[in-house]
Protein backbone atom coordinates (compact mmCIF):
# COMPACT_ATOMS: atom_id res chain seq x y z
CA UNK A 1 0.00 0.00 0.00
CA UNK A 2 1.24 3.45 -0.88
CA UNK A 3 2.38 5.47 2.57
CA UNK A 4 2.23 9.37 2.53
CA UNK A 5 3.04 11.15 5.19
CA UNK A 6 1.94 15.40 5.73
CA UNK A 7 4.17 17.28 8.23
CA UNK A 8 3.05 21.18 8.43
CA UNK A 9 -0.25 23.40 8.41
CA UNK A 10 -3.80 22.85 9.76
CA UNK A 11 -6.21 25.34 10.23
CA UNK A 12 -10.10 25.43 10.69
CA UNK A 13 -11.38 27.13 7.56
CA UNK A 14 -14.25 29.47 9.18
CA UNK A 15 -17.11 30.42 6.18
CA UNK A 16 -18.79 33.30 7.14
CA UNK A 17 -22.02 33.33 5.12
CA UNK A 18 -22.79 29.41 7.13
CA UNK A 19 -21.60 29.90 10.16
CA UNK A 20 -19.64 26.80 10.04
CA UNK A 21 -15.83 26.05 10.49
CA UNK A 22 -14.33 23.03 8.57
CA UNK A 23 -10.97 21.16 9.24
CA UNK A 24 -8.37 22.73 6.53
CA UNK A 25 -4.66 23.53 5.75
CA UNK A 26 -2.99 22.54 2.86
CA UNK A 27 -1.52 19.57 4.58
CA UNK A 28 -4.19 18.41 6.22
CA UNK A 29 -6.15 18.50 3.43
CA UNK A 30 -3.64 15.96 1.33
CA UNK A 31 -3.33 13.44 4.43
CA UNK A 32 -6.87 13.22 4.20
CA UNK A 33 -7.15 12.73 0.39
CA UNK A 34 -4.23 10.49 0.36
CA UNK A 35 -6.22 8.41 2.61
CA UNK A 36 -9.78 8.59 0.16
CA UNK A 37 -7.68 7.50 -2.48
CA UNK A 38 -6.71 4.24 -1.14
CA UNK A 39 -3.17 4.67 0.88
CA UNK A 40 -2.23 4.68 4.10
CA UNK A 41 -1.59 8.10 5.45
CA UNK A 42 -0.05 10.14 8.38
CA UNK A 43 -0.33 14.04 9.51
CA UNK A 44 2.33 15.30 11.88
CA UNK A 45 0.89 18.73 13.22
CA UNK A 46 0.25 20.87 15.86
CA UNK A 47 -3.27 21.98 17.45
CA UNK A 48 -4.42 23.65 20.33
CA UNK A 49 -6.51 22.47 23.45
CA UNK A 50 -9.74 24.45 22.08
CA UNK A 51 -13.25 23.40 20.70
CA UNK A 52 -11.65 23.73 17.12
CA UNK A 53 -8.84 21.89 17.57
CA UNK A 54 -11.54 18.71 18.53
CA UNK A 55 -13.02 19.29 15.06
CA UNK A 56 -9.41 18.49 13.59
CA UNK A 57 -8.59 15.43 15.71
CA UNK A 58 -12.09 13.68 15.23
CA UNK A 59 -12.06 14.15 11.68
CA UNK A 60 -8.66 13.06 10.92
CA UNK A 61 -9.31 10.11 13.18
CA UNK A 62 -12.58 9.16 11.49
CA UNK A 63 -11.25 9.48 7.84
CA UNK A 64 -8.57 6.78 9.46
CA UNK A 65 -5.43 9.33 8.99
CA UNK A 66 -2.81 8.29 11.88
CA UNK A 67 -2.55 11.18 14.14
CA UNK A 68 -0.11 9.23 16.45
CA UNK A 69 2.19 12.68 15.97
CA UNK A 70 -0.42 15.20 16.24
CA UNK A 71 0.35 17.45 19.58
CA UNK A 72 -1.97 19.59 21.36
CA UNK A 73 0.00 22.53 22.68
CA UNK A 74 -1.17 25.45 24.91
CA UNK A 75 -2.48 28.33 22.86
CA UNK A 76 -5.35 28.54 19.65
CA UNK A 77 -5.44 26.78 17.06
CA UNK A 78 -4.93 28.49 13.65
CA UNK A 79 -8.11 29.22 11.37
CA UNK A 80 -8.85 31.18 8.71
CA UNK A 81 -11.80 33.15 7.66
CA UNK A 82 -13.41 32.34 4.10
CA UNK A 83 -15.99 34.28 1.79
CA UNK A 84 -16.76 33.59 -1.65
CA UNK A 85 -17.36 35.50 -4.40
CA UNK A 86 -18.95 33.43 -7.85
CA UNK A 87 -17.66 30.22 -5.43
CA UNK A 88 -14.42 31.08 -5.78
CA UNK A 89 -12.52 31.23 -2.17
CA UNK A 90 -11.34 34.73 -0.83
CA UNK A 91 -9.02 34.27 2.38
CA UNK A 92 -10.65 37.43 4.64
CA UNK A 93 -8.56 37.00 7.71
CA UNK A 94 -6.30 34.24 9.83
CA UNK A 95 -4.65 33.65 12.88
CA UNK A 96 -2.16 30.98 12.96
CA UNK A 97 -2.11 29.75 16.05
CA UNK A 98 0.08 27.16 17.28
CA UNK A 99 -0.18 25.53 13.78
CA UNK A 100 3.87 26.48 13.37
CA UNK A 101 5.83 24.07 15.02
CA UNK A 102 9.07 22.94 15.35
CA UNK A 103 9.10 18.81 14.48
CA UNK A 104 10.81 16.99 16.97
CA UNK A 105 13.21 14.00 16.52
CA UNK A 106 10.83 11.12 17.02
CA UNK A 107 8.72 12.96 14.13
CA UNK A 108 11.73 12.52 11.98
CA UNK A 109 12.05 9.25 13.04
CA UNK A 110 8.40 8.58 12.14
CA UNK A 111 8.02 9.98 8.81
CA UNK A 112 10.92 8.13 7.40
CA UNK A 113 8.84 5.11 7.33
CA UNK A 114 6.91 6.22 4.76
CA UNK A 115 6.87 6.39 0.65
CA UNK A 116 6.91 10.23 0.51
CA UNK A 117 6.86 13.17 2.97
CA UNK A 118 4.52 16.32 1.95
CA UNK A 119 4.96 19.35 3.24
CA UNK A 120 3.21 22.84 2.08
CA UNK A 121 4.95 26.56 1.91
CA UNK A 122 2.76 27.57 4.72
CA UNK A 123 3.64 25.48 6.56
CA UNK A 124 6.67 27.29 8.05
CA UNK A 125 9.16 24.37 7.69
CA UNK A 126 11.23 25.54 5.00
CA UNK A 127 14.59 24.89 7.32
CA UNK A 128 13.56 21.50 7.30
CA UNK A 129 13.18 20.52 3.80
CA UNK A 130 16.75 18.98 3.35
CA UNK A 131 16.92 17.09 5.78
CA UNK A 132 13.61 15.44 5.57
CA UNK A 133 14.43 15.22 1.15
CA UNK A 134 17.66 13.59 2.89
CA UNK A 135 16.03 10.98 4.60
CA UNK A 136 12.84 10.42 2.22
CA UNK A 137 11.11 11.72 -0.82
CA UNK A 138 9.93 15.24 -0.24
CA UNK A 139 6.20 16.67 -2.05
CA UNK A 140 6.24 20.57 -1.69
CA UNK A 141 3.67 22.92 -2.87
CA UNK A 142 5.13 26.41 -3.40
CA UNK A 143 1.15 27.48 -4.41
CA UNK A 144 1.90 30.87 -5.58
CA UNK A 145 4.19 32.13 -3.71
CA UNK A 146 7.69 30.82 -5.32
CA UNK A 147 10.31 33.09 -6.23
CA UNK A 148 13.34 32.41 -8.79
CA UNK A 149 15.75 32.13 -5.84
CA UNK A 150 12.82 30.01 -3.93
CA UNK A 151 12.89 27.47 -6.77
CA UNK A 152 16.42 27.44 -6.91
CA UNK A 153 16.85 26.66 -3.49
CA UNK A 154 13.93 24.07 -2.74
CA UNK A 155 13.61 22.90 -6.30
CA UNK A 156 16.74 20.47 -5.90
CA UNK A 157 15.43 18.19 -2.85
CA UNK A 158 12.00 17.83 -4.76
CA UNK A 159 10.25 14.24 -5.58
CA UNK A 160 7.46 16.42 -6.46
CA UNK A 161 7.30 20.20 -6.62
CA UNK A 162 3.49 21.43 -7.15
CA UNK A 163 2.58 25.13 -8.30
CA UNK A 164 -0.36 27.44 -8.52
CA UNK A 165 -0.92 28.90 -12.15
CA UNK A 166 -4.55 29.31 -12.10
CA UNK A 167 -4.39 32.89 -14.04
CA UNK A 168 -1.00 32.22 -16.07
CA UNK A 169 -1.36 31.97 -19.58
CA UNK A 170 -0.41 27.88 -20.95
CA UNK A 171 3.19 29.27 -22.15
CA UNK A 172 3.98 30.86 -18.51
CA UNK A 173 2.42 28.06 -17.39
CA UNK A 174 4.89 25.82 -19.27
CA UNK A 175 7.94 28.30 -18.93
CA UNK A 176 7.14 27.93 -15.27
CA UNK A 177 6.92 24.01 -15.04
CA UNK A 178 10.27 23.56 -17.32
CA UNK A 179 11.75 26.02 -14.70
CA UNK A 180 11.25 24.26 -11.73
CA UNK A 181 12.43 21.15 -13.10
CA UNK A 182 15.65 22.53 -14.80
CA UNK A 183 16.26 23.73 -11.11
CA UNK A 184 16.21 19.86 -9.67
CA UNK A 185 12.92 18.30 -9.37
CA UNK A 186 12.45 14.87 -10.48
CA UNK A 187 8.06 15.73 -11.52
CA UNK A 188 6.33 19.03 -11.78
CA UNK A 189 2.90 19.77 -11.13
CA UNK A 190 1.54 23.19 -12.26
CA UNK A 191 -2.51 23.53 -11.47
CA UNK A 192 -4.51 25.88 -13.45
CA UNK A 193 -7.49 26.13 -11.83
CA UNK A 194 -10.04 26.14 -14.31
CA UNK A 195 -7.74 25.23 -16.38
CA UNK A 196 -6.63 21.76 -15.69
CA UNK A 197 -3.13 21.07 -15.14
CA UNK A 198 0.50 20.27 -16.33
CA UNK A 199 2.53 17.46 -15.32
CA UNK A 200 6.43 17.50 -16.51
CA UNK A 201 9.11 14.72 -15.90
CA UNK A 202 12.48 14.90 -17.73
CA UNK A 203 11.60 16.02 -21.24
CA UNK A 204 8.03 14.58 -21.04
CA UNK A 205 4.66 16.59 -20.67
CA UNK A 206 1.42 15.38 -19.81
CA UNK A 207 -1.79 17.79 -19.49
CA UNK A 208 -5.37 17.46 -18.23
CA UNK A 209 -8.03 19.64 -18.78
CA UNK A 210 -10.34 20.63 -16.00
CA UNK A 211 -13.36 18.33 -15.38
CA UNK A 212 -16.80 19.97 -15.69
CA UNK A 213 -18.56 20.40 -13.15
CA UNK A 214 -20.94 22.65 -11.08
CA UNK A 215 -18.84 24.89 -8.55
CA UNK A 216 -19.94 25.10 -5.29
CA UNK A 217 -16.68 25.55 -2.99
CA UNK A 218 -13.09 25.91 -4.71
CA UNK A 219 -11.49 25.54 -1.50
CA UNK A 220 -9.07 22.00 -1.02
CA UNK A 221 -9.69 21.49 -4.77
CA UNK A 222 -5.67 22.21 -5.14
CA UNK A 223 -4.59 20.34 -2.57
CA UNK A 224 -6.87 17.22 -3.77
CA UNK A 225 -4.80 17.36 -7.37
CA UNK A 226 -1.39 17.41 -5.51
CA UNK A 227 -2.38 14.43 -3.37
CA UNK A 228 -3.96 12.19 -5.86
CA UNK A 229 -1.10 13.25 -8.53
CA UNK A 230 1.64 12.00 -5.42
CA UNK A 231 -0.32 8.97 -4.68
CA UNK A 232 -0.69 8.11 -8.54
CA UNK A 233 3.43 9.11 -9.41
CA UNK A 234 3.87 6.66 -5.60
CA UNK A 235 1.78 3.95 -6.93
CA UNK A 236 3.44 4.01 -9.89
CA UNK A 237 0.52 4.51 -12.58
CA UNK A 238 0.99 6.14 -16.31
CA UNK A 239 0.94 10.08 -15.91
CA UNK A 240 -1.98 10.46 -18.36
CA UNK A 241 -3.94 8.29 -16.17
CA UNK A 242 -3.20 9.80 -12.83
CA UNK A 243 -3.80 13.16 -14.37
CA UNK A 244 -7.24 11.86 -15.47
CA UNK A 245 -7.80 10.62 -11.93
CA UNK A 246 -6.81 13.72 -10.02
CA UNK A 247 -8.98 16.29 -12.63
CA UNK A 248 -12.33 14.68 -11.40
CA UNK A 249 -11.47 13.82 -7.81
CA UNK A 250 -10.91 18.01 -7.89
CA UNK A 251 -14.02 18.55 -9.30
CA UNK A 252 -15.40 16.41 -6.50
CA UNK A 253 -13.85 18.71 -4.34
CA UNK A 254 -15.25 21.92 -5.42
CA UNK A 255 -18.70 20.05 -5.30
CA UNK A 256 -19.44 20.71 -1.54
CA UNK A 257 -18.07 22.95 1.36
CA UNK A 258 -15.36 22.52 3.08
CA UNK A 259 -11.85 21.02 1.85
CA UNK A 260 -12.53 17.53 3.61
CA UNK A 261 -15.87 18.05 5.25
CA UNK A 262 -16.50 17.67 8.74
CA UNK A 263 -18.15 21.21 9.51
CA UNK A 264 -19.07 22.13 12.77
CA UNK A 265 -20.47 25.63 14.26
CA UNK A 266 -17.89 28.39 14.40
CA UNK A 267 -16.35 28.42 17.24
CA UNK A 268 -13.21 30.25 17.57
CA UNK A 269 -12.16 34.01 19.21
CA UNK A 270 -12.68 35.84 16.24
CA UNK A 271 -15.74 38.72 15.69
CA UNK A 272 -17.72 37.21 13.00
CA UNK A 273 -20.23 39.73 13.12
CA UNK A 274 -18.00 42.37 12.44
CA UNK A 275 -16.45 40.34 9.48
CA UNK A 276 -19.82 39.88 8.07
CA UNK A 277 -20.25 44.07 8.02
CA UNK A 278 -16.63 44.35 6.58
CA UNK A 279 -16.93 42.32 3.99
CA UNK A 280 -20.89 42.24 2.81
CA UNK A 281 -20.25 40.63 -0.14
CA UNK A 282 -19.23 37.98 0.82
Amino acid sequence: MVKIAAMGDNVVDCYLSKNTMFPGGSCLNVSVFIRKFGGESAYVGAIGRDRASDIIATALADEGVDITHLRRLDGPTAYCVIGHRNADRVFVNYDLGISMFEPAEADHAFIGGYDAVHIGQSSGLDSRLARVAGENRLSYDFSDKFTDQRIAEIAPLCFLASVSAKDDAKDNALALMHQVLAAGAEWVLVTRGAQGAILGHGDDIFEVPAYRTTVVDTLGAGDTFIARTLYGVIKGETPNALLEAAAKAAAETCGYYGAVGHGAPIDISVDVEALRMAYPDL
